[in-house]
């Protein structure tokens, strides 16, 4: 998205909040209602035109550089919204893992059924999301951080806890790249605290890894799901024997 789209996009989000509508705003323009629906429907805004829209938002040109600035503050997780249109489409879901692995679109057609038609309507939705911008050539620039994160108890955490998660263990992991260590024993609070900042420290590494990777193409490089988790647990299979066990 150019400077210039951002720009009018942030003016269309102003006027929403502000309940100021198309019919309201076009008799200050001096213009119709059709004619100011055209003007932000193909972006065509001179400056003097953006500066009487700036008065009517009781804004400056600076102030409303600055709101579009901000909007571009890279997203360390979606909406609870985004999430749950996501889920709805998983087409859109899968869009969105491949934008954020930096596939092209030549291997996302050859991996996948996708017509180039339908990638180009994917992208453009996440696109409308605020997710990325789509770039000419359906090249996108990601909105997201680094270190995006799905929303804790948000609907794609649930769906991966519900769904998903019994799929990752249902298989023994035995093949190439594949680990699994099950460690259980007692540890002070501060040593749990200290394993704690070490699985952080895990997912930061995960993190530039995944930036490292980044250029890579599709082909040379493997979809992989790490699952990082810790909590105070005790088998329920030794309850019969403890004093003051919990009901199941």
């Amino acid at each position: 998205m150019s400077l210039a789209f951002e720009i009018v996009d942030t003016t269309k989000r102003l006027l929403k909040a502000r309940g100021i509508t198309y019919a309201q705003l076009a008799p200050k323009l001096q213009r119709s209602e059709a004619a100011v629906k055209r003007m932000f429907a193909h972006g065509s805004i001179t400056l003097a035109r953006l500066e009487q829209i700036c008065d009517v938002l009781g804004i400056g040109l600076a102030e409303l550089a600055e709101h579009a600035r901000a909007s571009r503050t890279p997203m360390t997780e979606l909406a609870l919204e985004q999430e749950e249109e996501l889920i709805r489409d998983p087409a859109l879901f899968l869009a969105l893992y491949l934008a954020l692995n930096n596939w092209r679109e030549e291997d996302v057609l050859s991996h996948y059924t996708f017509t180039r038609p339908q990638w180009t309507a994917l992208l453009a939705r996440l696109d409308r999301m605020r997710v990325l911008d789509l770039l000419a050539g359906n090249r996108v620039r990601l909105r997201t951080a680094r270190n995006f994160r799905w929303r804790d108890d948000g609907p794609i955490r649930r769906f991966f806890e519900q769904k998903l998660l019994p799929q990752y263990f249902a298989r023994p992991f035995a093949g190439p790249h594949e680990h699994l260590g099950l460690l259980t024993g007692m540890l002070s609070p501060a040593a749990l605290a200290a394993l704690e900042r070490r699985l952080r420290d895990l997912a930061r590494e995960f993190d530039l890894l995944l930036a490292q990777d980044a250029a890579l193409a599709a082909s040379d490089r493997i979809g992989v799901s790490v699952v990082l988790a810790m909590r105070p647990w005790e088998l329920s299979l030794f309850d019969k024997w403890r004093r003051n066990a919990k009901p199941a």
